[in-house]
This record gives C-alpha cells, sequence and structure tokens, in this order.
C-alpha cells in the first residue's frame, strides 16, 4: 500500500493533474467513477507498473523475513547410567553452576564395588608383608641347610683322609654314604635358595602387580560410584526439573530435565531468508530487527555470516534413491545477525519470534571513480529505497502488539 500510494504521486496525479487544468476535465463532469480508468489509463498503468518494479527492487535488494528467531542451546540432563533416583538437590527451575550436584543416584551396587575393591588392596597388603616375612624364612633355610652341607663335607674330608692315610681303616661304604649325605645337603641348599628366590619374587613383582590391578578395580568403583552424582556440566540455568525421588532415569527414554547454558541465544539472532536473495545476502550488511518480546524497539544489527547451504538438500545415505519430488518446499538461506552496539538484544527473550528487514549497501560502489553517472544514479535509488522497508518494518513494530493482543485475540 504505502509503494502503491508512493507510485501514485508520479504517475496518477501528473496524468490527473494534466487533464484536470490543461484538458479542463472535471470529477463528476467528463472524469466519473465508470470513465476513471480511461480518462487516467496512463497513470493507473505506469502506476501499476513502477509499483511492482518498486516493490520487486526493495524485496530483493533489502530482503525482509518473519522467519527469524534466537535460538539457544539446550543441555539434557542425562546420567550414563540408569538408575532410581533418591536425592534432588535443586527445584523446577534455578540456576546452577559447573559441578553442582543435580540429583544422586541409588549407589548400594557401586558402594559395595568399592568396598570390595579396598578389600582386595588390604588382602595384597597382607599377602605383601606374609611374603617379606617368607623371604627371611627362606634365609633363614638357606643358612640352615649351609650348615648341615658344611658339616657333611668336614666329616666326608675327615673319613677320607684317614682312608687315603690308612687304607681300610674306613669302609669304602662309609665314604660314599658320607658323599651321598653332601649331596642331599647341597640339594637342600638349592631348594631352600629356589624357595628364597620365589618368595623374592612374589614380594618385587607378583604382589606389587596384585596391588595395581586392586588399586585400578577400586579407581573403576570410584568412578562408578561418582557418575550416580549427576552434575551440572556448563554454568546455567534448570528448566523443568521434574525428576523426583523414586523416579527411574535412563540415558537413553529417560531424561531428567533441561539445562540452558548462561548467555545461549543473548548475543545472536537466527533468519532464514528466500533462496532468490542468495546474491545479496552478504556478510557486513547492516540490518534490523523487532521482536515479540520487546516491542515498538527496533534494535540494529549486522550480518556476520551466511550458511553456504540450504537445508532442504541434505540427505543421508540409505536404500532408498532420492526423488526430488519429495522437496514438498524450497528451504531458506540460514543468516546469523549480531547487534550492532553492545548490549543490543538486551531484554530480548530467547526463542522470541521476530521480524528481520537487511539493507543493501553500494556506499562503495558509488564512490568508486570507475562507476558510471547512470549506474551511480541506479545505485542510489537502490540505496534510497531502503528507507521505505525501513519505515515498513516500524509500521510493523507499532502494530505488532495490537495485531497480536486484539486482531489475534493471543
Amino acid at each position: 500500500m504505502l509503494e502503491l500510494m508512493i507510485c501514485s504521486l508520479v504517475t496518477i496525479l501528473p496524468d490527473y493533474l494534466y487533464r484536470r487544468y490543461r484538458q479542463g476535465k472535471r470529477f463528476g463532469k467528463e472524469i466519473t467513477f465508470f470513465s476513471v480508468w480511461y480518462e487516467l489509463r496512463w497513470g493507473i498503468t505506469g502506476c501499476l507498473m513502477l509499483t511492482i518494479s518498486l516493490i520487486t527492487m526493495i524485496f530483493y535488494f533489502h530482503p525482509s523475513t518473519t522467519s527469524a528467531a534466537i535460538y539457544f542451546r539446550t543441555v539434557p540432563i542425562l546420567p550414563e547410567g540408569s538408575g532410581r533416583v533418591v536425592e534432588v538437590n535443586v527445584g523446577f527451575t534455578a540456576p546452577v553452576k559447573k559441578g553442582d550436584v543435580l540429583f544422586r543416584l541409588d549407589s548400594s551396587k557401586q558402594e559395595a564395588a568399592l568396598e570390595t575393591a579396598k578389600r582386595k588392596i588390604a588382602e595384597v597388603d597382607a599377602s605383601l608383608i606374609a611374603a617379606q616375612a617368607d623371604v627371611v624364612k627362606a634365609d633363614a633355610q638357606i643358612g640352615e641347610a649351609k650348615a648341615s652341607l658344611q658339616q657333611a663335607k668336614d666329616e666326608l674330608e675327615v673319613k677320607s683322609e684317614l682312608q687315603r692315610r690308612n687304607p681300610g681303616i674306613v669302609p669304602q661304604r662309609d665314604i660314599e654314604k658320607l658323599q651321598v649325605l653332601v649331596d642331599q645337603r647341597q640339594s637342600g641348599v638349592d631348594a631352600a635358595s629356589a624357595v628364597k628366590e620365589s618368595a623374592a619374587l612374589r614380594v618385587s613383582t607378583l604382589l606389587p602387580a596384585e596391588k595395581a590391578s586392586a588399586e585400578a578395580a577400586r579407581a573403576q568403583a570410584q568412578v562408578d560410584l561418582d557418575k550416580t552424582f549427576v552434575r551440572a556440566g556448563v554454568d546455567g540455568r534448570v528448566e523443568q526439573f521434574l525428576v523426583r525421588p523414586g523416579d527411574l532415569v535412563a540415558q537413553i527414554m529417560r531424561p531428567a530435565g533441561i539445562l540452558i547454558p548462561d548467555e545461549a541465544g543473548r548475543n545472536r539472532l537466527q533468519a532464514g531468508f528466500g533462496q532468490i536473495e542468495a546474491q545479496v545476502m552478504k556478510p557486513g550488511m547492516v540490518a534490523e530487527a523487532t521482536c515479540m518480546s520487546k516491542p515498538w524497539v527496533i534494535i540494529p544489527l549486522v550480518v556476520t555470516s551466511v550458511q553456504d547451504f540450504i537445508a532442504a538438500g541434505q540427505f543421508r545415505a540409505s536404500e532408498l534413491l532420492i526423488d526430488p519430488q519429495n522437496l514438498q518446499q524450497p528451504g531458506s538461506i540460514l543468516v546469523f545477525l549480531e547487534p550492532l552496539y553492545k548490549g543490543g538484544l538486551d531484554g530480548v527473550t530467547p526463542g522470541s519470534t521476530c521480524i528481520v528487514n537487511a539493507y543493501t549497501s553500494n556506499h562503495d560502489e558509488i564512490s568508486d571513480p570507475k562507476t558510471g553517472a547512470l549506474k551511480g544514479f541506479a545505485l542510489h535509488a537502490v540505496d534510497a529505497t531502503a528507507l521505505v522497508h525501513a519505515l515498513l518494518l516500524r509500521i510493523q513494530a507499532l502494530l505488532l502488539p495490537i495485531k497480536t493482543l486484539v486482531v489475534s485475540g493471543h
């Protein structure tokens, strides 16, 4: 309507003035309700063509969208396992800090596993003390075996010397028995040394390895026990936290609630523009927005990035072939916008629906000496039409509360 009124000022109005004051035609006489089209046909035709061209130019070079919102990230509150809730430390909604315990699951099984691991470590420590005592005992047995061996050797040497000096004085059978006894005592020394080596090996290698395994099992049991304490992963706010003692919480089917991180949805707005505006939307464009949660306020924005892909064309490999006819509606170009000034989105509730206008600026191209006069005039006209779109946005911002509360009945 605004474009039609503006275009009529340079088409229908001059046509009427020409016919009224140049040709002397008057309303009610030559110009009647039935002869308006014939008398003002040139002005009406030019107005319609100019209006359509103006609307096309405005909406192409200064795109607008109502598909805009301040999206925010949520973190589902889930345990790493499953279990029954025995303690809840927060209410339905509450601010939390990173590391705060939100609720606790039943931990009787994990506590029993931790206690078993601790007892296993104590058992290994006791075995280590016993093994050290076995080493000392083996040392004593080696000393005893060596003494017996030395005694047998001494007796064998004495009788062998007597036999050498006076053959026949000592029976050969006795000397053979003493030799067997020496060999037997030597085997006793070797056996005692083997026992000591085995005990020392247990002290130095086997039992420390068992203790390390027991300590690892205790650490694993402690980790499992800690997992029963579900904590906040980030600073934020818990919302709709309905879990209560006795509820069963599972990682797949039963999340406990939602955690919204701080600053989520506080500094960025996302908008979807039509695909036809892909060549116009560029980072650095100035934009404006008005949001339902903060009516009658125009928020200056700047385009920070434009997504290079359109979500309507995405697919995942499956057993079905892609049929383009399944695209029910064209996707939009996702654009990220940030406030032009610090605190621009203060007071806008995250998740709020917004209306966004983006404006094309050709100032650099107009200032370029290589730009011709005709092209510069056309670019000036393109930039000037942004005023119409900015005015429309302010009218929408003015009527938005009325339309929402009065007309729609919400």
